[in-house]
């Protein structure tokens, strides 16, 4: 066997470049340097190279998609686990790129995590500052989150409203938004959501028409066989395969607690808002059956109930 002679950057150099298109290398590289260090690799062996960094979603999605800083922008939002912090989010062309990460990311948490505590708000914050600067498309990368709250945070940052915007979400799991209007568009809109195999639903909090038609709501997915987590427990005791929310019961006591201090006489417009800091996780086993579902065993343990 021959020895190659002379430095390597003398061979010659091939018409088709190599694409270098990592994802980043967490807690070392970011996808741009680790794609640079690959390229000086590829340009050593004598071929051209281009740089095309990836991401899935999660930490380094804003800098992949808007890597000139003049495209980016910064706002101060809610963090995971309830303190301010500094996020950054971009222009790309008409849409905007908000990385959830940057607000409620995993790096933001010090110490251990606690995910049944931290919050998605601040992305939502994030997501409403692009809005209200004009964007019609947010771009909204959703890995990297140390949270479990199912955009729950997000949605009531948003007030529950786009704004008419197109929201696409940059993950490696389709998220749709199903819209309806009253109980009517209950079956309708659970028999499309039916005919996808590995199609899950999640029904947020703060809505009267799904906690008053939760019966109906509850019974649809089962009829299409849907598998559906809810916000309050009262959809799990109705059949709902599974509910995570804030204690109710403790909200009430805690209101309680206001009206006791206004009556002493505190002033309203000078007590904090706290956030809750009590929830519950409530499965329904018999409905897991139903929909012949496995539940994990230590999913099963860290839940506060498991309704036989």
């Amino acid at each position: 066997m021959g020895r190659a002679r002379g430095p390597l950057t003398a061979r010659r150099v091939d018409a088709a470049p190599v694409l270098c298109c990592p994802d980043k290398f967490r807690g070392s590289l970011t996808a741009r340097q680790a794609a640079a260090a690959l390229a000086r690799g590829v340009e050593r062996a004598g071929r051209r190279a281009r740089e095309l960094p990836l991401a899935d979603g999660g930490e380094g999605t804003l800098l992949a998609l808007c890597p000139d800083p003049a495209t980016r922008r910064t706002a101060v939002v809610t963090g995971p686990t309830g303190a301010l912090v500094e996020a950054a989010w971009g222009i790309r062309g008409d849409a905007a790129v908000v990385e959830s990460a940057e607000a409620i990311g995993l790096a933001l948490v010090a110490g251990d995590n606690d995910p049944l505590r931290t919050t998605t708000r601040g992305a939502g914050e994030l997501m409403r500052v692009a809005l209200e600067a004009g964007a019609g498309q947010v771009i909204v990368g959703v890995g990297g989150s140390a949270t479990v709250d199912g955009g729950l945070g997000a949605l009531e940052a948003l007030d529950f409203d786009l704004r008419g915007a197109d929201v696409v979400v940059a993950c490696d799991v389709e998220t749709r938004f199903v819209d309806v209007k009253g109980p009517q568009e209950f079956d309708a809109a659970l028999a499309r959501i039916g005919r996808t195999t590995g199609e899950a639903l999640f029904v947020p909090g703060g809505d009267l028409v799904f906690f008053m038609n939760r019966a109906a709501l509850v019974a649809g997915t089962l009829k299409y066989r849907v598998p559906a987590m809810f916000t309050g427990r009262e959809f799990a005791d109705a059949g709902g395969l599974m509910s995570y929310s804030a204690r109710l019961t403790d909200q009430f006591r805690r209101a309680a607690g206001y009206v006791a201090r206004v009556l002493r006489g505190a002033r309203p417009g000078e007590l904090p808002v706290e956030q809750p800091t009590s929830f519950e996780l409530v499965v329904n086993l018999k409905t897991a059956t139903a929909l012949e579902l496995t539940l994990p065993p230590a999913f099963l343990l860290r839940a506060d109930e498991v309704l036989k």
